[in-house]
This record gives structure tokens, sequence and C-alpha cells, in this order.
């Protein structure tokens, strides 16, 4: 066998293909955010069925409700309105915030669905620091909520409510950080709800009690004038009344910096409370001998 000569000149060496630049930090994060957001938006463009429910539940409340409490307001100007209003214009903030909040369960419920199929024990796994697969997680339900929630409000202006379209701007910016804070209320309730058989419960004891116990459907005076201080407290500490109140001010073109503060306060929270139970020291992930 002819052996190779080792004199060879540079240029009769054979080329080597050059090597391929290690990603970046940020470009590795972009390919796990859009791996992520992607993976969840073509599911739910895959399941129209999913766009449709969330938009029923709250049309219904739009057109029934509206047309049987038509001018309920007309004894006060309930802020931040400056005169009388129809109830369907009072009630849309609400609605704006039950699509949200409705969808923030959805993601909890597929979080949950993705933790018993093994899915999220493989996300949790990638290289990536945990609180950034999470945050990945949490953008991605809150693009979600936004789409249905802009979806529902060209269809409350479809059937006949009054939208003021030169506070749009404002309205989506607050509908963002309404369903953020609202996307990680289930990113934490998915850490608690262990089995799927669970979720009605969560419906019972957190969605429900959430959405009546808050301005959505009436303002708060009204519940202290009827003597139930009790309830009228407990809206006040509630998350939602906070994200409806928000939206009901930006619906108008206003500010509210109380409302826009408790909301972006809890969001913080509530990632925070997510990220200690997702901790493998702490979280599902763990699992003690005999347990």
């Amino acid at each position: 066998m002819q052996a190779t000569p080792l004199n060879l000149t540079p240029a009769e060496h054979p080329p080597q293909a050059a090597p391929w630049p290690a990603p970046t930090l940020i470009q590795h994060l972009f390919r796990a955010l859009r791996s992520v957001v992607g993976r969840e938006v073509l599911r739910f463009l895959k399941q129209p069925s999913r766009l449709g429910s969330a938009l029923v539940r709250p049309l219904l409340w739009l057109v029934v409700f509206s047309a049987g409490f038509h001018n309920v307001f007309g004894v006060a100007i309930v802020a931040p309105y400056e005169t009388y209003v129809e109830y369907n214009v009072y009630m849309l903030p609400g609605l704006l915030g039950m699509v949200a909040l409705f969808n923030g369960m959805q993601s909890s419920l597929s979080m949950v669905f993705d933790r018993e199929m093994g899915v999220m024990r493989l996300l949790l796994t990638a290289p990536l620091p945990r609180g950034w697969l999470l945050a990945f997680k949490l953008v991605a339900g809150a693009c979600l909520s936004v789409l249905q929630m802009g979806v529902f409000l060209l269809m409350a202006a479809l059937v006949g409510t009054d939208v003021v379209w030169a506070a749009a701007p404002a309205l989506l910016a607050s509908m963002l950080l309404a369903a953020v804070m609202l996307a990680a209320l289930g990113l934490m309730l998915s850490v608690y709800v262990r089995q799927l058989e669970n979720f009605a419960g969560t419906m019972n004891f957190v969605i429900f009690p959430m959405f009546f116990i808050s301005p959505a459907l009436y303002p708060l005076w009204k519940l202290e004038e009827s003597g139930a201080w009790w309830l009228f407290k407990l809206a006040q500490v509630n998350p939602f009344t906070h994200a409806v109140e928000m939206l009901r001010f930006a619906s108008v073109g206003q500010f509210n910096p109380q409302a826009t503060g408790v909301v972006v306060g809890c969001t913080v929270v509530f990632f925070v409370l997510a990220l200690w139970g997702y901790d493998p020291q702490r979280g599902w992930v763990s699992k003690k001998p005999g347990g």
C-alpha cells in the first residue's frame, strides 16, 4: 500500500468546511421563544372550535345581558365615564377580561396535559434556565389571550357596542398586561393542579369567584350599597378587579395607575410562585421516595 506523503503543500491539502459559529445566547433564547410560542399558536389555529368556544360565552353575556339590563346604570355615572353609558359599553372591559381569564385557565389545563404526557418534563430539561422557559410559556399564553380579545372586540363592535377606537393603543397595552397577569395565574395554578380531573374544581373555586366578585358586570358601589360589605372587600383584593378597572379606564383613553400597579405586581408574584413550584427541589418534578 502506497504511503501518503507528509510534505504536502497547503494547496495540496483537501479543503475543509468552515465550522458553524456557535449561536449566541440571544439567538438561543429567540429560537426557544419561537418554538414554544409557535407550538402553542399552531395548536390553537388547528383547533378553530377553541376560538369559537372562547367567544361564544362572552358574546352571549354581551347580547343577552345587555338586552335585559339596558340602561341599568342610568341612576349614576360610573368612573371613568363622564356621562351615562349603556350596559353593553360598561360590560365590554369585563368581558375582555373574561376572555383572558378563561384562556389563562385553558393554558393551565394545557400545561397539566403536557405534564401528564411528559412534554413539560422534556421542556424543562432543555439547556436553558428554567425561568426563561416558563416565561416563554407565559408569553405564548398571553399572545393567545390578546388574539382572542382582539377578535372579541371586533365582534362586539359588529353587534352594536360603542368602541372608542381612538383609545385602541392604550386598550391594546392594557389587554396585554391583563393577559400576562392571568396567564401567570394559570401558570401558577398548573403547579398545584395535579390531574386533568381536578380542573373542574379550579373552574368552581377560582375562575367563577374571580369573575363574579369583580366590577365586570356591576360597579362595586352596588355591592357596598346593598350591604354585602364582605363581598365588597373581597372584590377590592381580587386581582381580576384591578385588571377589569385597568381595561375600563384604557377603553376610554385614560390611565389608572393604581390598577396597573396591582396588575404588574400580581404578575410578578404569580410568576415567582410558579417558578418556585417548578423548582425540581420543591415542585412536582421532585418525587420523594415512597411518595
